[in-house]
């Protein structure tokens, strides 16, 4: 089942311009695949969709044109200025607030970008939790995240 959901959801985001999570269940819908928000989601970090601009401030999901396009740090720095709103911490947490529907585009970045202090993060719509071991390494953490607001 999942092989044939993913077949599709590469089809829909090849044909359609999907902005949310919740257009990207519509449409699976519409094709007669019933699935829950928590699986759209793991389906979009699993086939590695990427946010692209479409113009009037506005994003879709796409497949990315070749594997290094995932990650590289002059993309991350424009994820970052362009969508990241506010950093805060607590503990081993870091906290990034982003713009609205933007949060899986940075976490993709983030995660891609292996930091061995990072151990995960976890996006919503607007919020991302950034998990930091040791606790002791949060600030160096902000502090990268922090130059690439720059």
């Amino acid at each position: 089942m999942k092989g044939i959901r993913h077949s599709k959801i590469k089809e829909i985001v090849e044909h359609k311009a999907i902005e949310t999570q919740e257009d990207l269940a519509e449409a699976l819908r519409r094709e007669g695949i019933e699935i829950t928000q928590a699986t759209v989601s793991r389906d979009i970090k699993e086939l590695m969709l990427i946010k692209v601009p479409v113009g009037d401030g506005r994003y879709r999901y796409a497949f990315p044109l070749e594997q290094n396009v995932v990650f590289s740090q002059s993309r991350m720095a424009r994820m970052f200025q362009d969508s990241v709103v506010l950093l805060d911490h607590s503990q081993n947490m870091i906290v990034l607030k982003t713009l609205p529907g933007t949060a899986q585009a940075v976490a993709s970045t983030i995660d891609c970008s292996k930091w061995p202090e990072i151990l995960g993060t976890v996006a919503g719509d607007d919020t991302i939790f950034v998990v930091v071991k040791p606790p002791e390494a949060v600030q160096e953490v902000l502090n990268k995240f922090q130059k690439l607001l720059q």
